[in-house]
């Protein structure tokens, strides 16, 4: 899979359910092999990924931009995450605090710094510096 954006992502933005430069965005590395399978057209909110496919999470996103339609932020660490399963992507979302109502938004698995395997140290995931940036609406 290449990056992309949740369909649910995609209509929250155009209905005014996700406000990128003001809502608290977060992070989750997520195990993809023998773990979580993305559905770009069906996953809605971060309970679609389970506790077991969840490798660590950092909230919130900082220094958020959104410049012609081009969504930015500052590269993420993830602190001391535990040895276990490899991370084949982060996840971005929109965080109100309650699995079943944060927004998917984006799956990203071609940053710098993923795939990786957690040994007890930080991980740090860099974001695309091109014109696209995270992602481009």
């Amino acid at each position: 899979m290449t990056n992309a954006l949740y369909d649910t992502g995609r209509n929250a933005f155009l209905t005014g359910g996700v406000n990128w430069t003001s809502d608290t965005i977060a992070a989750v590395l997520v195990k993809v092999t023998s773990g979580y399978t993305v559905n770009l057209a069906t996953d809605q909110y971060l309970s679609t990924i389970t506790s077991g496919n969840r490798i660590a999470t950092f909230t919130p996103l900082a220094s958020k931009t959104g410049v012609a339609g081009v969504a930015d932020a500052a590269d993420v660490t993830f602190p001391t995450v535990a040895s276990g399963p490899a991370a084949g992507a982060v996840v971005l979302y929109k965080n109100t605090g309650t699995d079943t109502t944060s927004q998917l938004i984006a799956y990203i698995d071609t940053a710098t710094g993923i795939p990786v395997t957690p040994n007890g140290g930080d991980i740090t995931v860099s974001w695309d510096n091109g014109s696209n940036k995270i992602f481009k609406l």
